[in-house]
C-alpha cells in the first residue's frame, strides 16, 4: 500500500468566496468580491457585527478577520460589506464534500470549510499525491467556482501545516523529510494549537520559531507549560498519531456568546444575557440528549479584555434553570461590577449521554419540575418557533430571547427565514 497520504483541504476564504460565486452565477453581478476590497458581515449594526472573512485585496490594508466591521472600515473606507448567508455556506459546503468523498471514502470534515481525506492507496486512481491534489483543487474550482488550498503529508497535522502556506489555490507537501526546511523556519505561533497566551510564555522561554520548540529540551516545557508543552514539542516535531475519523465525534462541550448591542454596566442586565444565552445552551443538550455538569462563563470588556472561569456540579444536568444559576454564580465571582462588558459566554463541558440524575438532599429546585417545564417549552418552540415562548425575566432584556448560535430559522426548526433576519 504505500507510505500514507493525507489531505487536508480548505476553502480559500470560504464565507467570502461562497458569496461571491453564488451573485456571480445566481444573482448576475459583474464584480466578484474576491476582486476588490471586500468583507462578510453584518452591517445592520457596526457594534456587534464582526468581520467573518475578507478578500485578499482587503488583506493589504489590514484588515482582519475576527476584528470588529467598525474597525475595518476605518482601515478601508471604500470597503465592501456583504451580509453572511448561512444557508448557503452549508449547501455550499455539502458541493465541496461531495467531490472529497468522490475521491476517498474516509473523509474527515473538520470544519464546514476544511476537511482531511486518506489518500493512501489511492495512486492507481489519481496518480501521485501531488498530481492528485492538483486534480482535486482544479475540480473544485471548475464544478463549485471557489479555490481550495491542499497540503499534502502523512499525517493530519503536517497536512494542515502543509495547507496554511502560501494562498491562495495552492498544493504544498510537508513531508517527514521536509520538516526542518519548510516547518522549523516558521514562528512558532504559526504551529497548530498555539495561541496568543501559549506564544508569550514560549517567547519568554526564548522561543520565536517552531525549530526552536522542537529542540527545546521537553523536561523544561513540561515544567513551564504542564502536558500541553510536550504535546506542543511533539508538533514541532512533527508527530501526531491521530487517525482520521469519517464520521463526526460527538459534542464534547456546548457554548454560545453575544456581543451587546450596548454596553452592559450592571449585574441585572448582565444576568438577562447570561439566561438568554443559557436558553439556547441548554436547549441544545436537551436535543442531544446530553447533561453536564461544567459551567463556564466568560467575559469580553469594552477594552476588549478577556477573562473567564468555570465552577464543577456536584450531578449533571440540562435544566435551563440550573445551568443559569450555576452561570450566575460564575459571573459574581468573575465580574467585578464596575467594568463595562460588551460580550459574554456561557459554555458546559464534562457532556456525557447518561440519562440518570443523582440529586443531592440540598437540591433547591424539584428536578421533575424542571424537566416538565423544559420539555414543554421545547415542544412548544419545536412547533410555533423559538420566539412562541419567552421568559418573562427576558422581556425588554439587552439579549432579547435565546441568544447566540446560528440563526433563529435554523435552531427553531421553523424552514424559513423569519422577517428582517440577517442570518
Amino acid at each position: 500500500m504505500g507510505k500514507r497520504i493525507i489531505f487536508h483541504v480548505d476553502v480559500n476564504s470560504a464565507f467570502l468566496s461562497w458569496s461571491a460565486v453564488h451573485r456571480l452565477e445566481e444573482l448576475g453581478e459583474e464584480t466578484d468580491l474576491r476582486t476588490i476590497p471586500s468583507v462578510v458581515a453584518d452591517e445592520r449594526d457596526i457594534r456587534r457585527s464582526i468581520v467573518l472573512a475578507k478578500s485578499t485585496p482587503a488583506k493589504k490594508y489590514g484588515v482582519k478577520t475576527g476584528e470588529p466591521l467598525g474597525m475595518a472600515r476605518e482601515k478601508c473606507p471604500q470597503l465592501a460589506v456583504v451580509p453572511p448567508d448561512y444557508e448557503l455556506y452549508v449547501t455550499a459546503s455539502r458541493g465541496f464534500i461531495r467531490i472529497l468523498r468522490e475521491f476517498s471514502p474516509l473523509v474527515e470534515q473538520y470544519s464546514i470549510d476544511e476537511a482531511w481525506v486518506d489518500m493512501t492507496g489511492t495512486t492507481e486512481l489519481f496518480g501521485p499525491p501531488v498530481l492528485a491534489a492538483e486534480k482535486l483543487k482544479n475540480r473544485i474550482r471548475d464544478e463549485l467556482g471557489f479555490t481550495v488550498n491542499v497540503g499534502i503529508s502523512t499525517n493530519k497535522l503536517l497536512a494542515k501545516m502543509a495547507g496554511d502556506f502560501e494562498k491562495p489555490d495552492k498544493v504544498h507537501t510537508l513531508f517527514p523529510e521536509e520538516i526542518r526546511e519548510k516547518l522549523w523556519p516558521l514562528p512558532v505561533r504559526d504551529l497548530f494549537s498555539v495561541g496568543p497566551a501559549t506564544e508569550r510564555k514560549l517567547r519568554c522561554l526564548g522561543i520565536s520559531t517552531i525549530g526552536q520548540l522542537a529542540q527545546a529540551e521537553p523536561e523544561l516545557l513540561r515544567q513551564k507549560l504542564h502536558k500541553p508543552g510536550l504535546i506542543l514539542w511533539h508538533f514541532a516535531n512533527g508527530r501526531s498519531d491521530d487517525a482520521l475519523l469519517s464520521a463526526p465525534s460527538e459534542n464534547k462541550s456546548y457554548g454560545n456568546s453575544m456581543t451587546t448591542p450596548w454596553d452592559v454596566t450592571t449585574a441585572q442586565e448582565g444576568k438577562q444575557v447570561l439566561l438568554s444565552l443559557c436558553e439556547t445552551v441548554a436547549t441544545r443538550l436537551r436535543r442531544d440528549g446530553k447533561r453536564a455538569s461544567l459551567i463556564g462563563v466568560c467575559l469580553r470588556s469594552t477594552d476588549f479584555h478577556n477573562c473567564g472561569r468555570q465552577m464543577t456540579l456536584q450531578t449533571r444536568t440540562n435544566a435551563t434553570e440550573e445551568i443559569y444559576h450555576a452561570a450566575c454564580r460564575v459571573f459574581d465571582l468573575l465580574w467585578d461590577g464596575k467594568t463595562p462588558l460588551r460580550q459574554l459566554g456561557v459554555s458546559v463541558g464534562k457532556v456525557t449521554a447518561e440519562q440518570a440524575m443523582q440529586r443531592s438532599i440540598f437540591d433547591a429546585e424539584d428536578p421533575e419540575r424542571l424537566e416538565r417545564m423544559d420539555a414543554a417549552v421545547d415542544a412548544i418552540r419545536a412547533k410555533y418557533g423559538e420566539d412562541a415562548i419567552l421568559r418573562a425575566r427576558l422581556m425588554g432584556g439587552v439579549a432579547g430571547n435565546m441568544a447566540g448560535g446560528l440563526s433563529k430559522h435554523r435552531r427553531s426548526g421553523v424552514t424559513k427565514p423569519l422577517p428582517e433576519e440577517g442570518k
